[in-house]
């Protein structure tokens, strides 16, 4: 059992995270192209925000969202 983890333990630590390490040794480097991993999530994060708001405007231009008062029928 005890081989079972350590073989889990290997895996990450020897082939998963591989990128990862070499993006920190490319930091001494170059600090842009270290963190593209953020520059990406933050780039999917700005389309995904414009898409919403888009998408939110569109509706409030077409007056499809109920906007009674009342949201639930307890209320």
């Amino acid at each position: 059992m005890k081989d079972f983890f350590y073989a889990i333990q290997d895996l990450f630590v020897d082939f998963l995270f591989a990128p990862f390490d070499a993006l920190r040794t490319l930091e001494l480097d170059n600090w842009w192209t270290a963190n593209i991993v953020s520059w990406l999530f933050i780039i999917i994060g700005i389309v995904a925000f414009t898409y919403w708001m888009l998408q939110l405007k569109g509706f409030n231009d077409r007056n499809e969202e109920d906007k009674s008062i009342t949201s639930h029928s307890y209320l």
